[in-house]
């Protein structure tokens, strides 16, 4: 049996998947056994270089720097999808003195590199215009900049991917543009646009990160200040490897959302069974026969 894109493998190919995946598997363990072995022989896990994580002022500040990294995701990731959706419309349309500026917009933001974004935000309408913004703001604005063109050519590329015969039966049927967007094709669009959309999310929640460089409050400046603090050992690695830790764990959550979300979208609404027919526009049977012959006496 052959698939269109490539040929099922066999049961030898099979066995020899199987051995190659053990085998880079192990190859993955032995690595990453001997970098934490390195590690344990620099002195990286003894427990004064863990001791920091005790404190309460330290684990205050974790808090502090944890709160300012979701809400600079929340606020950039809200005006990002509305960012990408309104510049997606304007890319979807009709009319060129609408679609060519929106064009450019999303590809001028989308070729200007996210940290160029914010240090422009951040010092430059300071420094050339006199508009000043705080860090809060250059991050989420340079976030919405950059990744809401992206979302946009999702958008565009999402509803395009809808089969043309959709729109043109819509139209046949008499609605309007709006309702053929909103009804048909966007429900359609975004069931394939989901796992783009959260790949997306992703992306915003790490570039976060960036707002270290304008010092900004949020979990990678208060990293590097702990990792340089002498009284504490430099504990360096550890702190990376706390930080790591939360970075995954809000990008567990994010997915585990969008999953949850994916699986509701693909079951639609639910239908409480079929309704039964009225009875008084049944019509009634005529019996067979009836109507031959009743006219003559």
């Amino acid at each position: 049996m052959s698939s269109v894109l490539y040929d099922v493998p066999g049961p030898a190919a099979i066995r020899r998947n199987r051995t190659l995946g053990v085998v880079g598997t192990l190859v993955v363990l032995a690595l990453v056994g001997f970098v934490v072995w390195r590690f344990y022989e620099a002195g990286q896990f003894s427990p004064r270089l863990w001791e920091w994580i005790t404190y309460v002022r330290i684990q205050y500040l974790l808090l502090g720097a944890l709160w300012a990294t979701i809400s600079a995701f929340a606020v950039a990731a809200v005006l990002s999808l509305a960012f990408g959706a309104f510049f997606a419309a304007g890319r979807l349309s009709d009319h060129r003195w609408v679609s060519v500026p929106a064009t450019t917009v999303v590809e001028f933001f989308r070729a200007v590199p996210l940290l160029v974004l914010i240090f422009i935000l951040y010092f430059g309408l300071s420094r050339g215009l006199g508009i000043e913004i705080d860090a809060f703001w250059a991050v989420v604005l340079g976030l919405m900049l950059y990744n809401g063109s992206v979302l946009a050519e999702v958008f565009r590329a999402g509803v395009n991917a809808v089969p043309r015969g959709q729109r043109e039966a819509s139209y046949a049927l008499g609605m309007r543009k709006t309702q053929v967007m909103t009804n048909v094709l966007l429900p359609q669009a975004l069931r394939s646009m989901l796992p783009t959309i959260l790949s997306q999310l992703v992306v915003v929640l790490k570039d976060t990160a960036l707002g270290f460089i304008i010092l900004y409050p949020e979990l990678l400046y208060q990293a590097r200040f702990l990792g340089s603090q002498n009284q504490l050992g430099s504990p360096i690695l550890p702190v990376a490897l706390v930080i790591a830790v939360i970075y995954i764990g809000l990008c567990l959550i994010l997915t585990g959302i969008s999953r949850l979300v994916e699986k509701r979208l693909s079951q639609g609404p639910r239908s409480g069974g079929a309704k039964p027919a009225d009875p008084e526009l049944t019509a009634p049977q005529v019996p067979s026969g009836a109507g031959h012959g009743g006219g003559a006496a």
